[in-house]
């Protein structure tokens, strides 16, 4: 009797492992590695549909066949032939322009198996791919769209390719803008602290690009800077949103701060110490997000009186155009000018300071450079622009006003 008894546990115990393994099994599926997946083609897809008027433009597809249900993300894709080799992206990495894009990616993710692409965006794409001059962009053209879906430990997959219409229209191709930080402070511009949109130039102060840097044509990211005369006492931080103080650069920011310089406050403002006084560059990369307050060891800077931008667009008047300095806090020393100024036709120009040409800026770069003494004329294109001059490190910008 003991022995069937002890049969029996055994058996139970036997089927209770395997049932333990199957349950294991079915917890920790495997992932499968799917060859393609399905993209509807929509409802109007013989439709042209008009880029210009224009905003979403909606997909549906089937999530690839992962073998268990997956958070996977997924990118819309275009071309004109139906070709997929080189991407918008490779072919902007190629400085030569000898490498042409047959497709391109619209940055757009989704966690959804649906999605839309943006009007303007995939105008922007055509515009790469195509290469249209501005008198022969297509009357109607045929766009092939594919998905491609991405998962951690799998790789990428593709749908099939669906044809859509579309009118499309002339887009103006140009590497993206800098991203721009604001210095803010009791030591930057008037002093106020003031941080809304219209203090740009009086109670904000932006970094500017550096010669010789190389910045993201997609993103406009790299490195920007300001140089500058910090006072004892002074306090600042860096903001990103005109209006806001949510993005910023506090004390607990700043890579490497000399403590025997600076400090921090409640606030998280870097604060100058008694006896720092002194000329200063604040870098910030914001790629990686690094930023540091060095001193500025070249020779001590020349403070002028004024500052013009003189050119053909008001005969080379070494006065005219007359900027504004924008440190004007009790006891400042200004650096830092800047103005407003709208150009009805492309011109060249210069800066010049105090009224004369015995100090004068210029270089080849528009609308961002570094210009040196008796440099070149800047060769400004027409348009309504907020404009800076640094004129300790020559750093200039031309910021286009919307």
């Amino acid at each position: 009797m003991k022995n069937i008894l002890k049969s029996t546990l055994l058996l139970l115990c036997s089927i209770c492992l395997f049932t333990a393994c199957d349950d294991d099994n079915d917890s920790n599926p495997t992932l499968q590695q799917p060859t393609t997946f399905t993209l509807n083609t929509p409802s109007y897809a013989a439709t042209a549909i008009d880029l210009a008027t224009s905003i979403e433009i909606p997909f549906t597809w089937s999530q690839p066949a992962y073998g268990f249900p997956v958070a996977a993300q997924y990118q819309l894709q275009v071309s004109l032939t139906d070709s997929w080799t080189i991407s918008t992206d490779e072919a902007a990495a190629d400085e030569s322009g000898a490498t042409i894009a047959d497709y391109a990616t619209i940055e757009d993710i989704f966690s959804q198996a649906k999605g839309s692409l943006n009007a303007a965006k995939l105008a922007k794409a055509l515009q790469q791919i195509g290469r249209w001059p501005i008198d022969a962009v297509p009357a109607v053209q045929e766009i092939k769209v594919r998905a491609m879906s991405a998962l951690a430990g799998a790789e990428n997959v593709y749908s099939n390719v669906v044809t859509i219409k579309a009118i499309p229209y002339y887009v103006e191709l140009k590497d993206a803008a800098p991203v721009l930080w604001y210095l803010v402070g009791s030591c930057i511009g008037d002093g106020s602290w003031g941080n809304g949109a219209d203090k740009i130039g009086t109670g904000l102060i932006p970094l500017m690009t550096i010669a010789g840097e190389e910045y993201d044509k997609a993103t406009g990211t790299g490195k920007i800077s300001y140089t500058g005369f910090f006072p004892a006492g002074g306090q600042f931080k860096l903001i990103q949103v005109p209006g806001s103080w949510d993005a910023q650069k506090n004390f607990d920011s700043f890579a490497g701060i000399d403590t025997n310089l600076f400090e921090g406050n409640s606030d998280g403002n870097v604060c100058i110490k008694d006896g720092a006084a002194g000329y200063y560059t604040v870098t910030l990369d914001t790629k990686s997000g690094d930023i540091a307050i060095e001193p500025y060891t070249a020779t001590e800077p020349r403070v002028f009186s004024s500052m013009a931008m003189p050119g053909g667009h008001n005969g080379w008047d070494a006065a005219g155009n007359a900027m504004n300095a924008t440190f004007t806090y009790d006891g400042a020393e200004n650096h830092l000018w800047t103005t407003q100024l709208t150009l009805d036709a492309d011109n060249e120009l210069k800066f010049a300071a105090d009224g004369a040409w015995d100090f004068n800026w210029g270089a080849t770069e528009f609308p961002y450079g570094a210009g040196t003494q008796n440099g070149a004329n800047i060769p400004a294109k027409a348009g309504s622009y907020t404009v800076f001059l640094n004129d300790i490190t020559g750093q200039y910008m031309f910021i286009a006003n919307e």
